[in-house]
């Protein structure tokens, strides 16, 4: 009843939505983010882009209240909050030598000092054979990090995967490898020069992960009601969450998880309406029984007219609480694989103003409303919101400046200590 009242509540909200460059969506490629091969001559490509930020972060740049003195610490509160970047990194995990138990992001280690980012290098090669239905495809990306406060520096092979079309009447696809979640629809935004804001929503990070697998995707035209019916579903080590919190390129169990996404989409000429709904079910990749399983549901829509996007998105997921000890995360190791259950979602409003010259391309200005309800299970619910205000602008349609201000809180029904937590947030993307 709780939950169903919640949704409810939530798809109540003022609108705020989703865009896409020019707001005018072509068919999601089922792939996530993969640059275009459809009009390339040629066979071998390389492509990328450049993210440097600025971010500012009040309170200490953590989620964590100084005089919060609860066991484990990350279980009290939200340390995915304070986001500085497209990736979700936070400005800061310092817990000051309080006990966590790996429920953390990825942190750039600035705190709450005011500081220049470099976010991403991401260099992109795709292959594609002129007379072989093959296409391949891999990203590797280049972090630079603070060593001891934050992250160490790193490379990541984010993406690398081939795409089998087997069939050129039909738009049928079969990927291997490590690629994007097919769950829900913001995993399309993952990458910064993609995402028309800067920081992901407060439940990406059970979405958006890249996936080690096999992937499967079918779509059929229905053109004499303008509209398409898909299917996209895949079986993984990880499920869909994100590299910070399960591992992604081994199985701890030895058994899939399996998630998967349907879609019906109507395409006209200056309205495009998309909905779909998403499940995934399987083993945790987060500790060691097979037995202990993870659930989620998920629905979104789309809504693009006349320089106006709005979408939304919702997440109901549980986690069956570990019979063994020890829990492994992308980033450390924790004493308890406890039960898990989240309810949550985000809705967004953008406007392209229809201004276009040779170098200005176009200028979009919007809000997004995050809320998240979440309990370890022994624990207190966490029930955090946040507001996301953010503009940006594209000059030749390779140079995006983007500029963003998160307004976190805790709602007021939960046993959550009071945290300053908002961030000031920019970016400049350059694209090749």
């Amino acid at each position: 009843m709780r939950s169903t009242i919640f949704l409810v509540a939530l798809f109540a909200m003022p609108a705020f939505a989703q865009v896409d460059a020019g707001l005018v969506e072509t068919a999601d490629p089922g792939d996530g983010y993969t640059p275009d091969e459809s009009n390339s001559s040629e066979v071998l490509r390389f492509t990328g882009y450049l993210d440097v930020g600025f971010a500012k972060a009040t309170g200490d740049g953590t989620s964590f209240a100084p005089n919060d003195t609860r066991v484990p610490l990350d279980y009290g509160t939200d340390p995915f909050a304070t986001m500085v970047n497209s990736r979700g990194e936070v400005a800061s995990t310092d817990s000051g030598g309080r006990f966590t138990n790996g429920f953390l992001p990825r942190s750039v280690g600035i705190g709450n000092r005011p500081s220049l980012l470099l976010n991403t290098l991401s260099a992109d090669v795709r292959f594609q054979p002129r007379s072989v239905p093959l296409f391949v495809f891999a990203r590797v990306q280049f972090l630079p990090r603070l060593t001891g406060s934050g992250d160490t520096t790193r490379v990541d092979l984010q993406q690398a995967f081939a795409r089998l079309t087997p069939f050129s009447s039909q738009e049928f696809a079969v990927s291997l490898g490590r690629f994007d979640s097919v769950f829900g629809i913001e995993y399309n935004e993952n990458e910064a020069n993609l995402r028309v804001n800067i920081t992901p929503s407060l439940i990406a990070r059970y979405t958006t992960g890249q996936g080690l697998g096999l992937k499967a995707f079918f779509r059929r035209q229905l053109p004499g009601i303008w509209s398409a019916l898909s299917l996209n579903v895949a079986g993984t080590l990880n499920g869909t969450r994100i590299e910070a919190l399960v591992p992604i390129d081994v199985s701890l169990v030895g058994l899939p998880v399996g998630s998967g996404r349907v879609g019906y989409e109507l395409n006209l000429t200056k309205v495009q309406v998309k909905l779909g709904a998403s499940g995934v079910y399987g083993p945790r990749n987060d500790q060691h029984d097979p037995g202990a399983t993870q659930a989620a549901w998920g629905v979104d829509a789309r809504l693009n007219f006349y320089g106006i996007a709005i979408a939304g998105e919702l997440i109901h997921l549980w986690d069956q609480p570990s019979r063994q000890e020890g829990k492994v995360t992308g980033l450390t190791t924790g004493e308890i694989a406890s039960g898990f259950e989240v309810l949550g979602g985000w809705v967004r409003l953008a406007y392209t103003f229809p201004w276009k010259t040779e170098v200005l391309t176009g200028v979009t200005l919007g809000a997004r409303f995050d809320r998240r309800k979440a309990q370890f299970e022994g624990y207190s619910w966490v029930n955090t919101d946040r507001l996301t205000v953010f503009g940006r602008i594209d000059l030749w349609d390779q140079l995006a400046l983007k500029a963003e201000w998160l307004v976190n809180g805790e709602l007021p029904q939960t046993n959550t200590v009071y945290v300053n937590n908002n961030v000031f947030t920019a970016s400049a993307v350059v694209t090749w």
